[in-house]
């Protein structure tokens, strides 16, 4: 209660704790886990050294939310449910205690984001790329499906958190003579959509 970085703003002001003062102490815990920052941090630059203050105007903002998403992710996360958990560390983070959620309705809202998969997953891929007379016909990316088990599933995303871990792709290239050269290498987990892999591999 009252610790720096955490506690509400009518809390200092007044020293009188409520329900919606423990909103904001969470907003600030689900920012720091968006972000993989403290919430206090002498070390960075003064403008971001209070993680509210310079976060929080980025959370409702789509186009600017990445300067906030933890890089350690390596995009590995949905959009879709980053976008949703920062708009709700946004309202848990009002000046105004009377604008922000219940706890009710913040669970709510990021229940939903448990399931969301709107991301290209790490791991084995295959890029295809047709060539005829020395030009790039056709491209296309695959990915291998595979059911896991909640074992499988917990391992991937521990070694989500680990930015020196890498992903082997197969790249096969398809001549005039039809004949198929083929190699592997490790390349660093970057965002990888369809029109990334479109732009490398053009």
């Amino acid at each position: 209660m009252g610790t720096h970085g955490y506690a509400a703003p009518e809390y200092i002001m007044t020293g009188h704790l409520t329900a919606k003062s423990d909103v904001y102490s969470f907003g600030v815990v689900l920012l720091e886990l968006l972000s993989g920052r403290q919430s206090v941090d002498r070390a960075r630059r003064p403008r971001e050294q209070n993680l509210v203050d310079w976060a929080r105007p980025y959370l409702k903002r789509s186009d600017k939310l990445h300067q906030v998403i933890d890089s350690a992710l390596e995009c590995q996360y949905s959009c879709k449910g980053a976008e949703v958990a920062a708009l709700v560390a946004y309202k848990c983070l009002s000046q105004n205690p009377k604008s922000r959620p219940s706890m009710r309705e913040v669970v709510k809202a990021l229940e939903p984001v448990l399931d969301m998969d709107d991301f290209f997953p790490a791991g084995p891929f295959v890029l295809t790329i047709v060539v005829e007379d020395d030009k790039v016909m056709d491209m296309k990316v695959e990915t291998e499906e595979k059911h896991q088990s909640h074992h499988q599933n917990h391992q991937d995303r521990h070694r989500h958190k680990y930015p020196e871990s890498a992903i082997h792709g197969d790249i096969v290239i398809h001549g005039d003579n039809r004949q198929v050269a083929g190699f592997t290498g490790a390349l660093r987990r970057q965002q990888r959509t369809l029109s990334y892999h479109r732009e490398r591999g053009a």
